[in-house]
């Protein structure tokens, strides 16, 4: 094994559902913060109606990450 491919770190599906449902969360709370502060209220809808997409996302994404959490560390890959 080479030098670089010893010292790579390794990302597995509980890593990236991990990170995906923290920057779900994240947008969710950016969209909710936009549709707060924007006064158009055309725009302002688009940022709610996005945030609740995204909540949906984000509780799809948290139930995954509870499956995975809960196997065993061979099947977590």
């Amino acid at each position: 094994m080479d030098e670089m491919n010893r010292n790579a770190v390794e990302f597995t599906t509980y890593d990236r559902l991990l990170r995906a449902w923290e920057n779900s969360m994240e947008m969710v709370r950016d969209y909710e913060m936009y549709s707060k502060r924007i006064e158009d209220e055309k725009v302002k809808g688009v940022f709610k109606k996005f945030a609740e997409q995204e909540g949906k996302h984000a509780t799809e994404l948290r139930e995954l990450h509870l499956e995975y959490r809960n196997k065993t560390p061979e099947t977590t890959n």
